[in-house]
């Protein structure tokens, strides 16, 4: 008992001095829940949000993402994925109460991810402005992203390949779109693309998927094509390839 008070007190300092009262409270209830074993360092940090190491009390690896309080950028510009999305007619406007619908859309967005078979962190538990989810790395250290990694062309082609077949498994079977699909949201994990940061993800009854959808066709044949010098199907064809 004295170890965990020691442990509790150790952890509360560490966030502390980043995150309001109202997150250290939740993280602790997360804790006392047993969702999380111990906290570690961050692994990302972001305007929006910083992701930390951490360990379940059996020892597997967990990244723990918590939303910071939002700018009024950042709330600008959730508001084009929330308003329209029947999963969220009912979000009050206020940036708390933003956050929290925020994290629970990437909650939602990942299981049914997740559940569809695209390669996503598996999502493993909520609260508040806290997302838990499955670790992407080793060690404490996150897999580097698509941007960062230098590949063969064949192997590259392979990762498109299979980019364009989860943007069809997220079309068809998933109903979503990830919206915010780049080099920067796509992770290379033992030779496969996982994609991330997906609170954007918008439900194909939003008045604006499509044209997510065009975007983000957009970005992998610019990055694959412009950037790397492949020879990659059309936006046109992919398109078609996603929408049949």
């Amino acid at each position: 008992m004295r170890r965990k008070k020691i442990k509790d007190k150790d952890f509360y300092e560490t966030v502390e001095e980043v995150f309001d009262s109202y997150t250290v409270l939740t993280l602790y209830q997360i804790i006392r829940r047993g969702i999380i074993g111990e906290m570690f360092g961050v692994i990302s940090s972001g305007k929006e949000a910083r992701v930390y190491w951490a360990k379940s009390p059996k020892g597997e690896d967990l990244a723990v993402k918590i939303y910071l309080t939002a700018t009024s950028e950042f709330r600008k510009s959730m508001y084009q994925y929330i308003i329209g999305d029947p999963r969220f007619e009912n979000v009050r406007k206020d940036t708390r109460s933003l956050i929290y619908a925020w994290t629970r859309k990437e909650f939602k967005n990942l299981k049914r991810m997740h559940e569809c078979g695209v390669r996503v962190p598996k999502p493993i538990y909520y609260m508040k402005n806290i997302l838990v989810m499955e670790f992407i790395g080793e060690d404490g250290v996150r897999a580097p992203l698509l941007k960062e990694v230098s590949l063969t062309d064949k192997e590259y082609l392979r990762i498109f390949n299979k980019v364009v077949e989860y943007m069809r498994i997220l079309y068809k079977k998933a109903r979503l779109v990830h919206a915010d699909l780049s080099e920067y949201n796509i992770m290379i994990f033992k030779g496969e693309p996982v994609l991330i940061d997906v609170s954007q993800a918008v439900l194909l009854d939003h008045p604006l998927s499509i044209e997510f959808l065009k975007r983000d066709i957009r970005n992998i044949v610019r990055y694959f094509r412009d950037e790397l010098g492949l020879e990659v199907p059309s936006e046109e064809e992919i398109f078609k390839l996603v929408t049949n």
